[in-house]
């Protein structure tokens, strides 16, 4: 049972838990990201993410597909969410059902840090000052590059 989504709207962890664990399942992992107050050092608002939708949604299921094969578990289900978000509210969610915990962990870790390596969504940081910028993944915060290769200052917007 595996279930993937690029979602706008909230992600309510008893929904991403419905229908796990199955009964050969001695662990059952869910993790949440979250969107926090703070980020290096200046506070935050909120947030908003754009996405490819088309491949956001193919390279989601890639992942998922590769960590269902690696960890042997079909019990996987991914939840990212798009759009604008406060403090406190959910952006990504990750549920995994294994026998056992090592597998669980593994994949779920797996999971996420392939997300922030190749999702096509990008993430633009509202602060408390006004200001927002754009706050890539591992690639993109190399480059320093939002959607559209924008830089952070470009990338602002209205």
């Amino acid at each position: 049972m595996v279930k993937t989504g690029i979602v706008a709207e909230p992600i309510l962890p008893q929904e991403v838990l419905f229908g796990f664990p199955s009964p050969v399942d001695g662990a059952c992992l869910l993790f949440l990201g979250v969107v926090r107050d703070h980020n290096e050092g200046r506070g935050v608002s909120g947030l908003d993410y754009e996405v490819y939708q088309g491949m956001a949604e193919k390279t989601l299921a890639a992942i998922v597909h590769e960590a269902s094969h690696r960890f042997g578990t079909d019990r996987i289900t991914v939840l990212h969410r798009v759009g604008e978000l406060q403090v406190g509210e959910v952006s990504t969610a990750i549920a995994v059902a294994t026998p056992h915990r090592g597998e669980a962990y593994d994949a779920s870790r797996y999971i996420i840090e392939e997300l922030k390596l190749r999702l096509p969504i990008w993430k633009r940081e509202h602060y408390l000052d006004g200001e927002s910028h754009w706050v890539g993944g591992k690639r993109d915060s190399e480059r320093g590059r939002g959607p559209r290769g924008l830089s952070g200052e470009e990338g602002r917007g209205g």
